[in-house]
């Protein structure tokens, strides 16, 4: 859906104009939360898409030390505020999707499966970055999908369809908030959704004087006042186990930060998603959910110190809602053990083409997931057949993963449980309880509002 004069209800116009390695331990914000003021001035959301709480307590014990009697805490351990409801508008039952759940998050109204930051109506409503950016702050993104993908586009522009790839793309480039562009720094994928054959948007940006890269390394050498955006693959960045860089979101954030705290007098807003937790739920990889998580913590550790050295910013981390049923213990009962996806060296569908090509099937396999296959997994991989889809090879090599770690799945889909708010700095204190989703932007709202 184009936005014309529906933009002007929310101060938005529309223009033709060209436009780590560190561990993931538990570090302590005790330093954050000892702040005087109750107002921010930076406001960092982090999404985890599809990340349940069955998704939490499978990392802390992914990372459990067992040498030792305890099991250690993780760094999300010593942020938790409380719950959130993750339900749509009725219109779309109980169980929410992405689109309908980011626009919750970001503009404090329910709405349908679908929709990207417009009411049930298909009327544009406002975020709390476009807010942020009518009060003269920094805005930006950081997320391992592409920048048009539900989440980030929610946050960003309205469209009545998360699907018209092509109309949010034009939209991040022709949208303008008091004349100015949506966000300073945007990054993550989407090459194939900005650059095409009808339109050019990664050039509209550099004509209007954005900075492009399109590799993580040329993020150390970017020109900190110049607006920057960032597109590192096609579609989505690779799976963390398939990356050049495993922490590549910490990475991209990294890049973020550096560039709105830079000359920052009014403060930011940033959106960071780690995207790819809900697509190793949706295919029920626990290999790949564990590597993403740890993504994740890695980036959470990167905020954390951030915040020590600007206490003025809150962080806020949460899902949108949980992919997939994670159960950690599957048919087998009192049993997990992430043991055997602690050494994996790719995702199922990397490992499953290769293994399509190898001679010896259960020597490739057992290579890439890091544990040597017993004989009746390697018949599993004999009886594949070059008929098959790579779905179903990939569900083979799954079932071992399943079958050896003992974890359950109960859909390919999405549920409707409650997920966890984590968060830290100041007005978190406004976030702990059980909340409806959309209270966490009318909160976010409300702090940006006692700025003034």
């Amino acid at each position: 859906m184009k936005r014309n004069a529906l933009l002007s209800a929310i101060g938005l116009t529309f223009s033709s104009a060209f436009l780590f390695a560190c561990s993931a331990s538990a570090v302590s914000t005790d330093s954050v939360n000892q702040v005087d003021a109750d107002i921010p001035k930076n406001i960092i959301m982090v999404v985890a898409d599809g990340m349940g709480p069955a998704y939490v307590s499978a990392y802390r014990y992914f990372k459990d030390d067992r040498s030792t009697p305890l099991v250690e805490p993780i760094i999300f351990d010593d942020m938790l505020l409380g719950t959130v409801q993750t339900y749509p508008h009725q219109q779309s039952g109980f169980v929410t999707d992405s689109a309908a759940s980011a626009t919750a998050l970001a503009a404090g109204v329910k709405t349908y499966n679908g929709a990207v930051g417009v009411t049930v109506d298909k009327e544009p409503v406002e975020t709390v970055l476009h807010r942020a950016r009518k009060m003269g702050m920094g805005t930006g993104l950081a997320v391992t999908s592409t920048i048009v993908h539900a989440t980030p586009a929610s946050y960003m522009v309205a469209n009545e369809q998360r699907r018209n790839y092509f109309e949010i793309a034009d939209s991040f480039f022709d949208d303008r908030i008091d004349g100015r562009f949506l966000a300073d720094v945007m990054l993550g994928a989407g090459v194939e959704h900005f650059a095409r054959e009808d339109r050019n948007v990664i050039e509209d940006f550099q004509n209007s004087g954005f900075q492009y890269v399109d590799t993580y390394e040329q993020l150390t050498n970017v020109d900190l006042d110049k607006p920057l955006l960032g597109l590192f693959g096609s579609s989505s960045l690779p799976w963390a186990l398939d990356d050049s860089d495993p922490y590549r979101l910490s990475t991209l954030t990294k890049a973020a930060l550096s560039h709105l705290n830079h000359k920052n007098d009014k403060g930011f807003f940033l959106l960071v998603e780690a995207s790819q937790v809900d697509w190793a739920g949706h295919a029920n990889e626990i290999g790949s959910a564990m590597a993403e998580m740890h993504d994740l913590a890695v980036t959470l550790e990167v905020l954390a110190e951030f915040g020590k050295n600007n206490p003025d910013t809150l962080v806020l981390i949460t899902a949108d809602h949980s992919t997939g049923g994670l159960t950690v213990a599957g048919k087998d009962g009192y049993r997990w053990d992430p043991i055997w996806i602690q050494n994996a060296k790719a995702s199922v569908p990397t490992i499953a083409a290769q293994m399509m090509k190898a001679d010896d099937r259960a020597a490739i396999v057992s290579d890439l997931l890091g544990f040597e296959l017993n004989a009746q997994e390697g018949q599993l991989l004999d009886a594949v057949t070059t008929e098959m889809s790579s779905r179903d090879v990939e569900n083979v090599i799954k079932g071992i993963v399943n079958e050896r770690t003992n974890t359950g799945w109960t859909t390919n889909g999405h549920t409707a449980v409650d997920v966890n708010i984590y968060g830290y700095g100041p007005g978190a204190d406004k976030f702990k309880g059980n909340l409806d989703n959309i209270e966490v932007a009318h909160r976010i709202f409300e702090l940006l509002e006692a700025r003034d």
